[in-house]
């Protein structure tokens, strides 16, 4: 990516976060609760449609400890960790430059600050996920993400593809996030997400697992 390019998305970046800070308080929450019901229901209604038809469920979830101005989704990974059927994780940055590893969780897991100041788990590594909860500053309507710089999501991503591990992405935005009206030019290396949801609902469609 050229100079030009880097101080495009830089500025991008900037006005997208500076559109969710501005967000009143009241849309906020009643946004990701929103946000929490639509999850809920997906992922229950997969479950029961997979119990159903005999195959092998949905076990494992890999989510992440929401930052102030992003979406909160606690209250609803809580849910999920009462959930005997359920693992829950969040993830560690473990080095500069490397893939995301994802430690388990539940509401009484110690916690501690990583290395961007994030809240992670002190907990043992969890097992691979079936669904992924990526957090998306920006998006397109085509699945594109928007990231804050580290390129961590995309590089944990393309690990587990690499080890033949099959997942669903759903990325959680607020709606302000929508790039439709921006220029805007995915990097080589970006991984597409399977779905992406916003307080308004489904920018990209859930799929059926």
């Amino acid at each position: 990516m050229n100079q030009n390019a880097q101080d495009n998305v830089a500025d991008l970046r900037a006005r997208l976060k500076q559109r969710r800070a501005d967000l009143p308080p009241q849309d906020r929450d009643r946004g990701a609760l929103l946000i929490r019901g639509r999850l809920y229901t997906w992922l229950a209604t997969n479950r029961t449609r997979l119990r159903e038809s005999g195959r092998p469920d949905i076990r494992h979830i890999a989510a992440f400890w929401s930052m102030a101005d992003e979406p909160a989704l606690r209250a609803l990974l809580g849910q999920w960790a009462e959930d005997d059927t359920l693992t829950v994780s969040l993830p560690v940055v473990t080095a500069p430059a490397q893939p995301l590893q994802f430690r388990t969780w539940t509401p009484d897991t110690p916690m501690k600050p990583g290395a961007y100041g994030i809240l992670e788990p002190d907990s043992p590594e969890a097992p691979a996920p079936d669904i992924v909860l990526v957090p998306t500053l920006g998006y397109t309507r085509q699945g594109d993400r928007l990231g804050y710089g580290g390129g961590y999501y995309d590089r944990t991503l393309a690990a587990l593809k690499a080890a033949g591990h099959a997942f669903t992405t759903v990325g959680i935005a607020w709606a302000s996030g929508d790039l439709s009206a921006e220029t805007y030019t995915p990097a080589t290396h970006d991984v597409r997400l399977d779905a992406i949801l916003t307080d308004k609902g489904w920018a990209v469609p859930a799929p059926e697992l």
